[in-house]
């Protein structure tokens, strides 16, 4: 067997296994919603924490930081899930405190690369995450506790990713000429993205099908949101990378990188499908 074929293998292998337990952590409650995504939100932290102290000018905390973002996702599942009050963000708000202050004693000559990379860790992986809580509880006035768990939102932001980036890499593939941000992604073209969009808005008609909780209208420009700011989320992360001059941000995912080689598109799309959703309501 070839390299190449033994990658594929392993590629495809891992692909199914993590779909498996993104989709069924997602739909089986929102107890395990909650753990599954408080886990993705450590690993990528401390995944982010590790790349950044590879620079010879930055040293976070890197235990502090993910235990800090972790809590986060937690603090907002209860606050959202009505479980806890808002108090229960006070010890977030102490350990970014905490993670500021320390700073003043470590006597260290980049001081503000840290504060600035913990920041960062902060509201480009915890929050986003966090986020994702706004998605999956939902109001409900004939609930008990005056809200549900709405599995199929946080789920379609996924399904929206995935069926566009399938769609971008066949289109890409078949017909890619223009090429959409070559200094940063020179692999990623109009036609790919374009086509990617139009699957994904193809996935949009069929979930409007089995889930009226939106009307067909609403679920395309759900998907269209999630497309435009998933590309910006993939071409972000792909800067980041470019500038540390590093290829793949981890390898916990045989034959795919890191946790933020998977997660990339969904930080940006998470945040603005938290927004769209909101502004249906006001109207």
């Amino acid at each position: 067997m070839t390299d190449k074929k033994r990658n594929l293998i392993i590629r495809t292998l891992t692909g199914i296994v993590f779909v498996a337990i993104l989709v069924g952590g997602i739909l089986w409650s929102w107890m395990s919603f909650t753990v599954l995504f408080m886990l993705i939100t450590a690993l990528s932290i401390k995944e982010f924490c590790d790349i950044i102290n590879q620079k010879e000018d930055v040293q976070v905390n890197t235990m502090i930081c993910t235990v800090a973002g972790t809590y986060l996702f937690g603090a907002i599942s209860g606050f959202c899930s009505q479980l806890t009050s808002s108090a229960v963000f006070i010890p977030y708000l102490l350990s970014i405190v905490y993670l500021l202050v320390s700073e003043l004693y470590q006597d260290r000559q980049y001081a503000l690369n840290n504060w600035a990379f913990t920041m960062f860790s902060q509201m480009y992986i915890a929050l986003p995450f966090g986020t994702l809580n706004a998605l999956a509880f939902q109001n409900d006035p004939t609930s008990s506790i005056g809200v549900v768990y709405q599995s199929i939102l946080p789920l379609s932001v996924f399904l929206f990713l995935w069926s566009s980036d399938s769609g971008a890499y066949c289109f890409g593939s078949l017909f890619g000429k223009r090429k959409l941000f070559p200094s940063i992604s020179p692999n990623k073209s109009w036609e790919g993205s374009v086509g990617g969009g139009v699957i994904a808005l193809a996935v949009s008609q069929i979930l409007a099908s089995y889930y009226p909780i939106l009307s067909r209208m609403e679920w395309l420009g759900f998907a269209l949101i999630v497309v435009i700011f998933g590309t910006w989320g993939d071409l972000v992360e792909s800067l980041l990378k470019r500038q540390l001059g590093i290829k793949d941000s981890g390898h916990i995912l045989p034959g795919h990188g890191g946790m933020l080689d998977r997660f990339d598109s969904s930080l940006l799309a998470i945040p603005a499908s938290v927004i769209y959703i909101y502004t249906l309501t006001l109207f």
